[in-house]
């Protein structure tokens, strides 16, 4: 009774979860490929691929620490 709402929030957070993971792999395969099909990428291009790979690996960090099973 008392623990339904918790419950119901941390289905939603990782919802949230994995919905931001999803969209920050994309964006890094994006960024990947781009220095990949580049002759001479840029710093600031390379600068963006690392920071978007952080993000990626950060996240999927957490969503395995919270043991979240993808759908």
């Amino acid at each position: 009774m008392f623990f339904r709402k918790k419950d119901r929030l941390k289905k939603q957070f990782d919802a949230k979860l994995m919905e931001t993971t999803e969209s920050c792999k994309n964006r890094w395969t994006k960024q990947k490929n781009l220095v990949n099909k580049s002759v001479d990428p840029s710093e600031e291009v390379i600068c963006q691929l690392k920071v978007a790979e952080a993000k990626y690996l950060f996240l999927l960090r957490e969503v395995r620490t919270r043991t979240i099973k993808k759908k």
